[in-house]
């Protein structure tokens, strides 16, 4: 099995403070990852080293087999698929879905950069009906619902084919329906043999779609516990990383919920 992301004696220093401290995390072909831990732990910063966005002050990083300092990430980063609500507020809000969707091949933010191609379109079409949004390819994307530009942006980033797929809280700000129609679609993608590795963050356990099969969690910038996840999402590893005692149960269909101790 290759691996698709590994770090090694990673630090990320800022103003004199270390936010986020890796010793060693290997993520392998195949493997579909949660990240959690509390606000402020590191997650985010962790997932734009993997992302190729942040340079580690101290330490290597290898992406898809290349170190990181010796490639060109402006080739890389197109196929490290990055979903993030910060993304949404850089797309113009009277932007076509579609065109969302289709500037995913190349990570513009507007068609009139490039001509794509007819099988591009076609795609993006494909895309959209499978996560089922297709009736909205000509609506703008300022003008849709959190659930439904949720499904738009992970279409964007799946039309370029990734070979790391990175979700930056997917299901924040959703409400129960449309968390639980886009988390059911990301079991499905997590299901596929077609998608090498994914990564997802989170801090809330109820976010995490099925077919995951490995978790780190996070506190104050390091990893106390990593591996298979029903290693790690469990009772113990979990209240140490969000320093309050919790009950971690697994639920059918592979999903996960949590709750303080005694409550």
């Amino acid at each position: 099995m290759s691996e698709v992301a590994r770090l090694k004696d990673v630090r990320i220093i800022r103003d004199g403070r270390t936010i986020l401290s890796v010793d060693e995390l290997v993520l392998e072909e195949g493997q579909r990852w949660a990240v959690l831990g509390p606000n402020g732990s590191g997650k985010s910063t962790l997932l734009s080293i993997l992302a190729g966005r942040c340079w580690p002050t101290q330490g290597t990083v290898w992406l898809l087999g290349e170190q990181v300092g010796r490639v060109d990430l402006r080739t890389l980063r197109g196929r490290l698929g990055l979903h993030s609500a910060t993304l949404a507020k850089q797309l113009r809000a009277s932007l076509r879905v579609h065109d969302a969707v289709v500037t995913g091949t190349d990570g513009a933010l507007e068609t009139w950069w490039a001509e794509y191609a007819e099988e591009d379109l076609t795609r993006a079409d494909a895309l959209l009906d499978e996560l089922g949004v297709g009736a909205l390819r000509d609506s703008q994307v300022g003008l849709v619902s959190e659930g439904e530009r949720a499904r738009i942006l992970l279409a964007r980033v799946l039309i370029a084919a990734p070979d790391l797929l990175l979700l930056d809280e997917p299901a924040a700000g959703l409400d129960l329906g449309a968390r639980e129609d886009l988390l059911a679609r990301l079991g499905s993608l997590f299901d596929s043999p077609s998608l090498p590795g994914a990564v997802l963050v989170t801090h809330h356990l109820e976010e995490l779609p099925p077919g995951l099969s490995h978790a780190a969690l996070l506190r104050d910038g390091r990893i106390v516990a990593a591996g298979p996840i029903d290693e790690v999402v469990a009772t113990e590893p979990v209240s140490a990383a969000f320093g309050l005692p919790v009950e971690v149960a697994r639920l059918g269909g592979g999903r996960f919920a949590a709750r303080a101790a005694g409550g």
